[in-house]
């Protein structure tokens, strides 16, 4: 189930979701060990006790980051199956999941449990939600989740493939989705950290909805990202 992703992390994929419309996602999760051991278990999916057991041999589950305010859907049994993990609350999702304990929010700042080992960096001023990218040092892995996505063509049927292909959905290689683009409102606020983004020395990208990258992942991210350079 966990694949070896790069030194000390790992992706597992879990069920296709539906969502608004209709809309079938697949759901991706990443965990990484930090040098103590501990390890961050990123938009975790559908949990199972072979899942759980096969994490259980990488170390001690003490964090759970739920990215953005849309991937939240099986935090609750994750946070039931770890109570003494550590919750992250990106922007928005406390007021959207009052039934969940959430233990730290996400700030611009460094957090001190895993400086030097994961950055990230806050994409603010989308209104569609505000998504935590992260970026693991040791294998040079960026992780997104719904910022940019490559879904196979065939994925979607009818209509729905129509309106995944205007947005961009279905692209030769990974895009920021039309919808995506259009809902940062705020460029402002979201330069820097993208500027912050496209300089991390990304050798690998990993996305909730589309296949990994597992080389030049900075100049990937930088053509997803040419048309904010272009239209600002």
């Amino acid at each position: 189930m966990l694949q070896e992703f790069g030194p000390e992390i790992w992706i597992a994929d879990g069920p296709t979701v539906t969502a608004a419309a209709g809309f079938h996602y697949p759901t991706r999760m990443a965990v990484i060990r930090l040098t103590s051991g501990d390890l961050v278990l990123w938009s975790p999916t559908a949990l199972t006790e072979d899942l759980c057991a096969e994490i259980e041999t990488l170390g001690a589950v003490r964090y759970l980051i739920p990215p953005n305010s849309l991937h939240h859907t099986f935090l609750g049994d994750w946070q039931r199956a770890y109570p003494d993990a550590t919750v992250f609350a990106p922007p928005g999702l406390r007021e959207k999941r009052g039934d969940l304990r959430f233990d730290a929010d996400f700030s611009d700042g460094p957090i001190a449990a895993w400086a030097g080992e994961i950055d990230h960096a806050i994409m603010w001023g989308n209104r569609i939600t505000t998504e935590v990218v992260l970026f693991h040092r040791q294998s040079g892995t960026a992780i997104f989740t719904d910022l940019i996505q490559q879904f196979p063509r065939g994925w979607f049927s009818s209509w729905r493939a129509l309106v995944a292909r205007l947005d961009l959905m279905t692209s030769a290689e990974p895009e920021v989705p039309r919808k995506f683009r259009l809902a940062f409102t705020d460029r402002r606020a979201a330069r820097e950290p993208l500027r912050r983004i496209l300089a991390w020395p990304t050798e690998k990208v990993i996305m909730a909805h589309g296949p990994p990258i597992i080389d030049e992942g900075q100049a990937c991210l930088r053509r997803a990202f040419r048309w904010f350079a272009d239209e600002r």
